[in-house]
């Protein structure tokens, strides 16, 4: 039955289910769980399988690695401590991340990593939440010396690289000279990293009992951490890389014995967490709600608008436009938003069907979460397909192209 004001047609949510199937059927997603929520009503959808060669059925409580999409939650802790007055977005960071002082900037940023000047200024708070404190994960620089090097120095998350504990990881980052000078450049990744550590300094306490205290437990996140549990480790399905060239299913990670199965050495801000789509979904709407979990605030009104506003100034923007556009063939579309905000992107210009003020972000292990202000809406996919091949990735447009269809008011 149609329901008023739900916000959502019955025709276009089942046309959605529709175009959502169709992926699972072409054989290429095994399973996915997706969910739309508006004007306090929510709908689930769950089709497919655990593994791609096994008939267990995938379920809206299927726990998912949340690679990039958990880039959003570090960045809310951060917050918190802003609005606790433990930090404040110009200090630098030198006192709790000694290790990022007197930082060393390469003389041209594909060039030898020994011709360096020293940075004009410390790296401040504010420069690690919008990924602009000179050092990334850089398309533009594939191949460099840098971007060799923050491969070979092993601080950067792939499937064949373990992280180490925090002050080992933070080590190995403070023997690489930085890229750009700080806030010059936006650059992906390795800022979120930092944040996780620099809650726990702050603190005094790990990063997930941090993120525990003032995140998940007061919004019912029961199924989020760096690790999934035993008794629930039936729910984790493995992750598949497809292959590139075959289009065949390489599982990266299984889910009993495999890396997230115990609790991790680094509790990775970047792309660490593994969740449900209902809990993500409490998120986003807390985000949507100014701050507000029922009668709870997590996160003041002020704080949840500089998280979810572009902060990147023009110059930051420019660059970010420019890598966004000139390796869409390789991005299959993702980061096509304009600006970022404190770990996320946020939509500045209309460039697809999503309204602008759109934000959130998408994980390279198949997963996508955005909320949307101007249609009070969030979305969520999850899958366990990786962004190797187009295929998750392709999903992922698909599903937002039916959410913002099956919109009716």
């Amino acid at each position: 039955m149609e329901q008023k004001n739900s916000g959502f047609s019955e025709t276009g949510l089942r046309r959605m289910r529709d175009v959502l199937a169709r992926h699972v059927d072409s054989g290429k997603i095994p399973g996915l769980v997706a969910l739309v929520s508006r004007n306090g009503e929510t709908h689930v959808e769950a089709i497919g399988t655990m593994r791609h060669d096994d008939g267990a059925p995938i379920r809206r409580d299927t726990i998912f690695r949340m690679a990039s999409t958990s880039k959003m939650v570090g960045a809310a802790a951060v917050m918190i401590l802003l609005d606790d007055c433990k930090l404040h977005l110009d200090d630098p960071v030198d006192k709790w991340l000694p290790e990022l002082a007197n930082r060393q900037v390469l003389k041209r940023p594909d060039g030898p990593l020994d011709e360096t000047v020293p940075a004009r200024r410390p790296i401040t708070v504010r420069d690690l939440l919008t990924s602009t404190f000179g050092i990334g994960v850089d398309l533009t620089l594939m191949g460099s010396p840098i971007q060799n090097a923050i491969f070979e120095v092993g601080i950067y998350d792939t499937p064949q690289e373990v992280l180490p504990e925090p002050d080992e990881w933070m080590r190995r980052l403070g023997t690489l000279p930085l890229s750009y000078q700080p806030g010059e450049r936006w650059q992906y990744h390795i800022s979120n990293e930092v944040l996780g550590v620099l809650v726990a300094r702050v603190t005094g306490q790990t990063f997930e009992t941090f993120l525990n205290e003032r995140i998940f437990d007061p919004l019912g996140m029961k199924d989020t951490g760096f690790y999934v549990p035993e008794g629930k480790i039936d729910r984790l399905p493995p992750a598949y890389i497809p292959d590139p060239q075959t289009g065949g299913f390489i599982v990266w990670d299984e889910a009993a014995g495999g890396r997230y199965s115990k609790p991790p050495a680094f509790q990775a801000g970047g792309g660490g967490l593994l969740s449900t789509v209902d809990d993500y979904d409490a998120f986003l709407r807390m985000l949507l709600n100014q701050g507000m979990h029922g009668t709870e605030r997590i996160l003041s009104r002020p704080a949840v608008q500089l998280m979810t506003t572009n902060r990147l100034t023009p110059e930051q923007q420019a660059f970010r436009d420019d890598l966004a556009k000139n390796n869409v063939h390789l991005s299959y579309g993702q980061g096509q938003h304009g600006g970022w905000g404190f770990g996320m992107a946020v939509r500045t210009y209309r460039g697809d069907y999503a309204s602008i003020g759109q934000f959130g972000w998408d994980g390279g292990s198949g997963t996508s979460a955005y909320a949307d202000p101007d249609k009070q809406l969030t979305g969520i996919l999850l899958t366990q397909v990786g962004m190797s091949a187009p295929n998750s990735a392709h999903l992922i447009h698909d599903f937002w192209t039916m959410v913002y269809q099956a919109i009716e008011d």
